[in-house]
């Protein structure tokens, strides 16, 4: 009887630098070829399936790749080498430009001085607790050798004891999830010993939005203002900065009194100020604008106006809503600072910009708006993010909605309050 490996098909003679195909002892096939590898050199790989065509195509895949001059990773590399080779040829094209920065650091600081040196096929769970306990415990500027430049720290024997905190422990962890998940679809290692790894999660970071009498008293002082509208547009629609700075008029039809939220204007590295896509799909959305931002946008179109045309051939003619008096995109960092002027001038405490979105979702929620509206006015991707941000105020609203019951359940025969024939509760 003829098996599968006697088959003729499955020793059929491939043309040189095909590769090679074969079915092993156990049933599968495995298809294996020489390929570039990181470091400008070759390194034979290895792919698996349940029939020759499977293993044929993810070979066929890499090779591809390679005649690009693409290099692929490959198990038997250095952790390091694996992370930069990543982070070039992998999360460039699916990252935005400022996460892919922070990737990077991340990376150089903490990812590569830690585990750089070890073998990825030999990587294991215990290696990664290992690391992130020592990322919890260990001094930074010792480790990253900063004490020796400034001459401070255990240079001089006064060890600052400066540890990553919980939240940057967490941010490295999911950066190195991220890059070994990598391997695990390209078939190059069989699991991702990173998720094997539970971490405590971090504390949420706590903000404190602005309460309903803050919030009017910061609207009365924006009054009269050159940015009175992005604020005002901000704290009722809880637009993030970016997607407030990259509208275009052409985004706003305040006759039916609605706004389509499409792009964002970011300062990346190599670009500077650019328009960019919102943060995520869901974010891409069309949402309504309250009558009490339709008046003061038009008074902002108005004044647009008169500074193009005192600035003559100086104008920039950037379609944008927010700009500078020339007409140039309003930079973050500048709004940043506007902002804080302007609490300092309401004699409000200090927040950030991004707390004004944290503003109008906890005061909508408090108003009994429901989650979901909250949600597609946000952005959020899914209701879960609403919900889990915002919990301590839901958890609020039930607090007093169960102290509204008792004092409902605390009611007596003779209280006008109590409805006929009503059994009282003790």
């Amino acid at each position: 009887m003829t098996t599968p490996r006697d088959n003729p098909a499955s020793r059929r003679v491939r043309a040189n630098g095909d590769g090679t195909v074969y079915q092993r002892k156990d049933g599968r096939w495995e298809a294996a070829d020489y390929v570039l590898a990181p470091g400008n050199t070759r390194k034979r790989i290895r792919f698996y399936g349940t029939t020759r065509k499977e293993a044929l195509a993810k070979l066929t895949e890499k090779i591809a790749a390679s005649n690009r001059g693409l290099p692929i990773a490959a198990a038997d590399s250095t952790v390091g080498d694996y992370l930069t080779y990543w982070l070039t040829n992998v999360a460039i094209h699916q990252l935005r430009e400022n996460t892919h920065t922070r990737y990077a650091a991340c990376i150089r600081l903490h990812l590569i001085p830690g585990l750089g040196k070890k073998m990825l096929a030999r990587l294991t769970a215990r290696d990664v607790r290992a690391f992130l306990d020592g990322l919890r415990t260990t001094c930074q500027c010792c480790t990253q050798e900063r004490d020796a430049a400034r001459r401070s720290c255990c240079t001089i024997g006064q060890c600052c004891g400066k540890t990553l905190s919980p939240l940057t422990v967490t941010y490295v962890h999911s950066v190195l999830k991220s890059a070994l998940e990598h391997t695990v679809r390209e078939d190059e290692l069989p699991r991702n010993v990173a998720r094997n790894v539970k971490t405590v999660a971090p504390r949420p970071r706590r903000f404190q939005p602005l309460t309903a009498a803050e919030a009017r008293q910061l609207l009365q002082a924006a009054s009269g203002d050159r940015l009175h509208a992005p604020f005002e547009l901000a704290l009722r629609t809880g637009l993030r900065k970016g997607e407030l700075l990259g509208l275009r008029w052409e985004d706003l039809d305040l006759d039916g009194g609605t706004a389509s939220i499409h792009r964002s204007l970011q300062r990346t590295r190599t670009s500077g100020l650019t328009t960019l896509h919102t943060k995520t799909r869901a974010s891409e959305r069309r949402i309504a604008l309250p009558t009490e931002c339709t008046r003061p946008l038009k008074d902002h179109q108005e004044h647009q106006q008169e500074e193009r045309q005192a600035a003559g051939s100086g104008w920039t003619d950037s379609g944008l809503v927010f700009t500078t008096p020339k007409g140039n995109p309003l930079d973050p960092t500048n709004l940043t600072r506007h902002f804080g002027r302007l609490l300092s001038r309401a004699g409000l405490r200090r927040i950030r910009f991004h707390d004004l979105r944290h503003s109008t979702a906890t005061l909508l929620l408090e108003q009994g708006v429901d989650l979901i509206v909250i949600k597609e006015l946000l952005g959020h991707a899914h209701i879960g993010v609403t919900a889990d941000v915002y919990a301590h105020v839901r958890l609020r609203l039930q607090c007093q909605a169960i102290d509204t019951l008792g004092d409902a359940l605390g009611l007596t025969d003779d209280d006008p309050g109590d409805p006929p024939a009503a059994a009282v509760v003790r």
